[in-house]
């Protein structure tokens, strides 16, 4: 078993708090990655972990053991940073092999294992170049190289793909997940990047202010946020939020905003929900296009029409604020810059408390 578990985790900076006791357990092969905005704490946590930074309260245990107090070197973790941290004078091979030097490994032993891993990364033509020498690309992954030929329980990522530009982070997430679904070694990542989180992770941990918001796999968090941060913060683009507040229709509630009203599911958390201030969320990709008006709409105004290939974003202005369209462009294109509007499903509409952000509705079951 190498798991990691995490027990009421707290860091504190003198009287300043910055992790609030947070519970998270890894699986044994499970690929976790934590995301947020910036200064939410997930790369802190991230050096909790690997011992770069000390616990001020609570259990760390890796693979069952108690880590608080346990040398970096001794916790048979391997992390791979945002800015690869290779040594200039070394060649591929010898960053590679550095850790396992310091661990005084057999020669032939090391040889071996940087042939192996290298083969692996597409590197062996590169192990007598110096990093100076070697693309973006190339230094992730002999960073990823060095933490893979010491086959330790637990990798650790912080950001690894964030100076790389758009392709080769593609590319690289791509590497990434095929690594770890060769290796199965355990993973925690740290990224800001929502993108890379849904792509990567087997279950995601969704921080904020030190806490963590929400946890479960990418479907789960994109269909059924806890809360409004949540809502807002997974999806390209994020999930729309408008102000309204609760009122009786004729089949059932409504939300009501700047005089317009958009229906919503009869479910448990709006029963007697009159009057309630919510905000009410619903993802691009959940709303269809009008170009006139049509019973049921939600009207506004066109801004501006990205068109992006297969596919377009509308920005549009609703009730004073900005609302993203994604829709096809194929059978659109025509008309993609006479919309006035826009209709979605009561199923597929959110309802989060306008106080707490806390979702009342609109959850989807995940098969």
């Amino acid at each position: 078993m190498s798991g990691v578990v995490l027990n009421s985790i707290v860091k504190a900076y003198g009287a300043v708090q910055v992790v609030h006791g947070i519970d998270l357990e890894v699986q044994e092969k499970e690929f976790v990655v934590l995301v947020g905005p910036s200064g939410c704490g997930k790369s802190t946590t991230l050096r909790m972990i690997a011992g770069l930074e000390e616990i001020s309260d609570g259990d760390l245990m890796i693979d069952g053991r108690l880590m608080n107090r346990v040398a970096p070197k001794d916790r048979d973790v391997a992390m791979v940073f945002q800015n690869y941290a290779l040594y200039p004078h070394l060649n591929v091979a010898e960053n590679m092999a550095f850790g396992l030097r310091i661990r005084k490994e057999g020669k032939q032993q090391i040889e071996d294992a940087v042939q192996e891993v290298s083969g692996i990364l597409g590197l062996r033509d590169y192990l007598e170049r110096r990093p100076a020498d070697l693309s973006g690309g190339q230094r992730q992954r002999v960073a990823m190289g060095r933490a893979i030929v010491r086959r330790p329980k637990v990798f650790l990522f912080d950001e690894p793909l964030s100076n790389l530009d758009a392709k080769l982070r593609t590319q690289m997430r791509a590497e990434i997940k095929r690594l770890h679904k060769r290796l199965g070694v355990t993973s925690i990542y740290v990224t800001h990047d929502q993108v890379e989180a849904m792509t990567l992770a087997d279950r995601i941990v969704v921080m904020h202010d030190g806490r963590i918001e929400q946890i479960g796999t990418p479907m789960e968090l994109f269909l059924n946020p806890a809360n409004s941060f949540v809502a807002g913060f997974l999806g390209a683009p994020p999930m729309n939020q408008i102000k309204a507040v609760i009122a009786d229709g004729d089949s059932g509630p409504v939300a009501e905003f700047s005089g317009q009203k958009i229906a919503l599911a009869p479910l448990p958390g709006l029963q007697n929900a009159v009057g309630r201030e919510v905000i009410v969320g619903i993802r691009p990709e959940y709303a269809e296009i009008v170009t006139k008006p049509k019973a049921g709409a939600i009207m506004g105004e066109l801004d501006l029409v990205e068109t992006l290939g297969s596919e377009a974003l509308l920005h549009m202005s609703i009730a004073g604020e900005p609302f993203v369209i994604r829709t096809e462009t194929l059978g659109n294109i025509n008309q993609l810059n006479d919309v006035t509007g826009f209709t979605a499903s009561p199923d597929l509409i959110k309802v989060f408390d306008a106080k707490t952000g806390v979702a009342l509705s609109g959850q989807v079951r995940v098969e």
